[in-house]
């Protein structure tokens, strides 16, 4: 089997199109469709179902998928290993979202950028289920998790930072300086980001569990701050997203404490040997994350 061959049926089998795999590897769809005849060919069976616009791997195409990955995976650190670089060096696909990115990445990205500056980092907004989906399919490299959980189906992950979160309002609102429960909260206007963040989500079944509670949603973290700020209701955000608006005064903490705990994590596919730029990148996370706190 050869190589190409296998980088091409990986491909294809991650995103599941013979047409997009072909932009991504930057061919031909002709030559895509080509070679993945000659890989079935060459091993007596098909390894996709074609179901009209749309395939699926077969059995012999499951089966086959994560000899594939660790084959391509080896002959990368192969590569590295024999070319006597010192200067680390591939292509990242990260999952992240707008909570890290924004809050927590910037000084990750401005080390790589300006000390590795031949890793390339492309970065997926993604939260929740669709990252690990993600990564258990090998569409991302690493993930970054914000869950309640540590341990997840199909993945290995390192435990960055327990998330700190802060329950906020505009100065001034009735309950600040007040010690209050989750039966005072279901009575308040609730501001949230989108369902499928980890705080939000485990927030809302806090609250629902005393009584039917309405939120005001909004796209981004930075809208949800304003809003909050502007006095349209309370919020609970991860601290290091709130930590400025706390500083000025803008925006005040309540005296509530969830009873839930978060970690920040950074996830990749069970089983996948991490090239050595990964690595690299697995401690530098954990080295920046632990120093912010």
């Amino acid at each position: 089997m050869e190589l190409r061959l296998l980088v091409t049926f990986e491909k294809v089998a991650t995103v599941l199109s013979f047409t997009r795999a072909a932009a991504e590897l930057k061919y031909a769809q002709s030559s895509v469709t080509s070679q993945i005849r000659t890989l079935e060919s060459s091993l007596g069976t098909e390894l996709f179902d074609r179901l009209g616009s749309r395939i699926r791997l077969t059995e012999a195409g499951e089966r086959l998928l994560p000899y594939a990955r660790q084959i391509i995976e080896l002959s990368e650190e192969a590569r590295a290993a024999v070319s006597g670089a010192q200067e680390p060096a591939g292509t990242l696909t990260v999952g992240t979202m707008e909570s890290l990115t924004s809050y927590r990445l910037p000084p990750l990205l401005e080390l790589f950028h300006h000390r590795y500056p031949k890793v390339r980092l492309s970065l997926r907004t993604t939260i929740g289920d669709e990252t690990r989906q993600a990564l258990r399919q090998g569409a991302y490299d690493l993930g970054f998790l914000m869950e309640e959980q540590t341990e997840h189906a199909g993945l290995e992950t390192e435990v960055l930072a327990v998330e700190r979160l802060a329950l906020v309002a505009a100065a001034g609102h009735p309950l600040a300086g007040k010690e209050i429960a989750a039966c005072d909260l279901v009575r308040e206007s609730l501001l949230a980001t989108e369902p499928g963040c980890a705080y939000r989500d485990l927030f809302e079944r806090e609250l629902t569990a005393l009584a039917p509670v309405d939120f005001m949603e909004f796209g981004t973290i930075e809208a949800t701050k304003r809003a909050a700020a502007a006095g349209l209701g309370i919020s609970l955000l991860p601290e290091v997203t709130v930590a400025a608006e706390l500083a000025e005064g803008s925006l005040v903490r309540l005296l509530w404490e969830p009873p839930f705990t978060l970690r920040t994590q950074l996830a990749w596919r069970a089983g996948k040997r991490l090239p050595a730029h990964a690595r690299l990148f697995v401690q530098q996370a954990q080295k920046l994350v632990s120093e912010q706190g």
